[in-house]
């Protein structure tokens, strides 16, 4: 079988989806490997890093023309499919619950499509999960970043002029990026506070130095995979009077809050904005599905009464060599797992290939559930 890396098109992101050390295990494991021209070079893998690891280096045109298997970081877009036919296999974050119009346009190319951010959240598929490696590197960027911003150092500091006190720091949201935002935060000398709607990430906060802003969740709901759900309006209002005392001391304030599939939830309003120290930052890595602060806006630093609100992504795209290294570890642990001596197997009934297919051979399976 051979395997196409499609160049990342997106504004800003640096990350390529299959590194030059995982390309040549993918050879030595019988697949052919071709890298469209260029697609590592933001990652710092230049061409030649490819063809010593046993790639060919190929234009856009023949890199579709030739791979039966074709693999993204983000989305295949139009110009993309203009380019797809019903033999490839593509594999990328699909974001399929949200971007219908992309899996029918898929669907209607015959092809099929392997969507990662499905991925079951099984100890099975630990080292498939790109959410997570991705999520890990986000929540200690979204530190460095914040301790940039900020007019502040983190840690206490005993000077002959005097003490200087540690910064306070509030993280919303203790998964994966929090806990890491937690443990970078603590490593350099920060108070530390968080919360969360799942009372079951107390312990794992409290065990990385956090105090744990709790907060009544009973009746809340949980989503599929352990993942947040949707909060009620009465929680909503009950944390933001829990969390305001905490949140109008903070100096830096990291929200990761994300619900799959739907628009990320407001966290943080204009009122409680206007009410935070001046010099604030806050750095909001739910921005992409339109943020936890009600003021963030994707990519762009908004100052509202002395508060620095920064809008960004859960994708680290700043440290896109480690960001590449882990994603393409991920992916070449589940191409080995969807395949046996470089050919698909096909098992469609198996849990982790059940739950990413979403589309075979132009039928949608929307959550593994086949709809055709």
């Amino acid at each position: 079988m051979i395997i196409g890396v499609i160049k990342e098109q997106n504004k800003g992101e640096k990350r390529v989806v299959i590194s030059p050390e995982i390309a040549k295990k993918l050879c030595d494991n019988g697949f052919e490997v071709i890298v469209e021209k260029d697609a590592g070079i933001q990652a710092s893998f230049d061409n030649n890093d490819y063809t010593a690891a046993g790639a060919r280096i190929e234009a856009r045109g023949v890199v579709f023309k030739e791979a039966q298997l074709l693999l993204k970081i983000n989305p295949f877009d139009k110009e993309d499919l203009k380019l797809v036919d019903k033999g490839h296999i593509l594999i990328s974050q699909l974001f399929h619950r949200s971007n219908t119009e992309l899996i029918a346009a898929i669907a209607h190319k015959g092809a099929s499509a392997f969507s990662m951010d499905a991925m079951p959240r099984i100890s099975r598929a630990q080292d498939m999960d790109v959410l997570s490696s991705q999520n890990n590197l986000a929540g200690y960027k979204a530190v460095i970043r914040g301790a940039y911003e900020m007019s502040k150092i983190f840690p206490l500091m005993m000077t002959a002029a005097g003490t200087i006190t540690p910064s306070r720091v509030l993280i919303y949201g203790v998964g994966v990026a929090g806990l890491q935002a937690i443990a970078t935060a603590k490593r350099l000398g920060a108070i530390v506070e968080a919360t969360d709607i799942r009372l079951e990430t107390k312990e794992q906060a409290e065990s990385l130095g956090a105090k744990f802003i709790s907060v009544d969740n009973t009746g809340e709901a949980t989503a599929e995979g352990g993942y947040a759900g949707v909060a009620s309006d009465d929680y909503a209002k009950r944390q933001q009077e829990a969390v305001n005392h905490s949140l109008f001391k903070a100096d830096l304030v990291i929200t990761t809050a994300m619900v799959p599939g739907r628009k990320s939830p407001v966290l943080i309003t204009k009122e409680q904005v206007s009410k935070m120290k001046n010099g604030a930052v806050i750095i909001d890595l739910a921005a992409a599905q339109g943020g936890n602060c009600e003021l963030s806006k994707m990519e762009q630093t908004i100052v509202e009464n002395g508060v620095k609100i920064i809008g960004t992504t859960i994708a680290p795209e700043s440290v896109s060599t480690n960001a590449s290294d882990l994603y393409a570890k991920n992916m070449l642990n589940f191409i080995l797992h969807l395949t046996d001596a470089a050919a698909m197997k096909w098992d469609i009934e198996e849990e982790i290939t059940h739950e990413t297919l979403i589309i075979h051979k132009g039928h949608i399976r929307h959550n593994g559930q086949k709809t055709n």
